[in-house]
């Protein structure tokens, strides 16, 4: 098959589903896991960069104890990860010690990436380990993470590995699972399905094609895998969703070629800012605009009082807010200057009102342009 504009990719971070890794039985598969391990090495030593999120804890704790049911009164799968998680960490170290390569164990809760510090420091590190050639391995924080983890949109690596993505300025973000890619109905179920293999923008009637089908040890679905392209592409990454039992899956989508689903970057690369704004994290709110409004953003132009129809949630000045347009599609986000109260007040009026309105003002844009990121 040909290539993409793109033919090599620098950084990528891999994803490795559950039920790719235990090749759908209730314990890890050695082999198929060590045939994904040479792949990451081969590239490694052609001086690519290299980050593994990685899923498998909980199938490895609940193996590894031994249970077919859940255990009462404590909080089952935080024990099965707790146990797992070593497990899981001593294969992979196992595995890339017969290429000489150290890996490092990163676990991450969403807690830890909400404020700006925290981003940064998570950023750093992860960049010193690459700096240092050493390949992390991410799995989300489970035993700590009590909301995520009960499915919650932060609680599957999908979107962990976008977050991962947009946290280094990857290049390339490849979910690998035990499904080719995304199809236009189930090919589980449905014989006429076939493969979509590119998607120049996320819609609605990509979104539809999303089944969203939980296995009982995966928590990731095409519906988690769709948010995560969201995400990935809104800055600046490419995204692929393939099957990781293809023989050298890693390496062909590591030089370009076109196999699985590839969704394109929406925007050119964003600064680590304008990323962590867009990530989600920290976002408050949602504020919805009026066409001319929505117009004069997509220019890049402020968001001023005039052209707010609503806002929705509670938030304050400074926190980060959503935008949308009358179409219900993200049009960015932004630092908003004045709290929910204030704008509830002072929506659809003119810049010059708002002292009248409010017996203050802090300025006449409610998201000025050097705080907004536009999709």
């Amino acid at each position: 098959m040909g290539k993409t504009r793109e033919s090599v990719y620098k950084r990528i971070v891999v994803k490795l589903g559950t039920g790719l890794l235990t090749g759908g039985s209730d314990h890890l598969n050695q082999e198929i896991m060590s045939g994904l391990v040479n792949q990451v090495a081969r590239l490694h030593k052609q001086g690519r960069e290299l980050i593994i999120v990685s899923s498998g804890s909980i199938a490895l704790g609940k193996y590894r104890l031994g249970l077919s049911r859940k255990i009462k009164g404590i909080p089952y799968r935080q024990v099965l990860a707790a146990v797992g998680q070593s497990l899981l960490m001593h294969v992979y170290d196992q595995l890339f010690q017969h290429h000489d390569i150290a890996v490092a164990q990163a676990l991450l809760a969403k807690a830890d990436l909400i404020d700006r510090a925290g981003y940064l420091n998570a950023r750093n590190t992860l960049l010193a380990l690459l700096e240092l050639r050493v390949i992390p391995v991410i799995n989300e924080n489970d035993v700590v993470a009590v909301e995520e983890i009960k499915e919650a949109k932060f609680g599957d690596n999908d979107n962990l590995s976008a977050m991962v993505a947009n946290l280094v300025d990857a290049d390339l973000l490849i979910l690998l699972s035990d499904i080719a890619g995304l199809y236009t109905a189930d090919p589980r179920s449905n014989p006429d399905a076939t493969l979509i293999p590119q998607v120049e923008k996320i819609d609605a009637r990509i979104e539809s094609l999303a089944t969203g089908t939980l296995s009982s040890l995966a928590t990731g679905g095409m519906v988690t895998k769709i948010e995560a392209a969201k995400l990935a592409t809104a800055s600046g990454v490419t995204l692929v969703i393939a099957d990781g039992m293809e023989p050298d899956i890693i390496s062909k989508l590591a030089d370009g070629q076109a196999t699985g689903t590839r969704f394109l970057p929406v925007s050119s690369k964003l600064e680590s800012r304008q990323r962590w704004m867009l990530s989600g994290l920290s976002t408050r709110g949602k504020l919805i605009v009026d066409p001319g409004a929505a117009a004069a953003l997509k220019k890049r132009g402020s968001l001023l009082a005039a052209g707010i129809e609503r806002a929705e949630g509670k938030f304050e000045r400074g926190d980060i807010v959503n935008i949308y347009d009358h179409d219900k599609s993200r049009i960015g986000c932004g630092i908003s200057n004045y709290s929910s109260h204030d704008i509830g007040i002072i929506k659809g009026a003119h810049s010059r009102k708002i002292t009248t309105l409010l017996g203050y003002d802090y300025g006449s844009e409610v998201v000025h342009r050097n705080n907004l990121v536009v999709l």
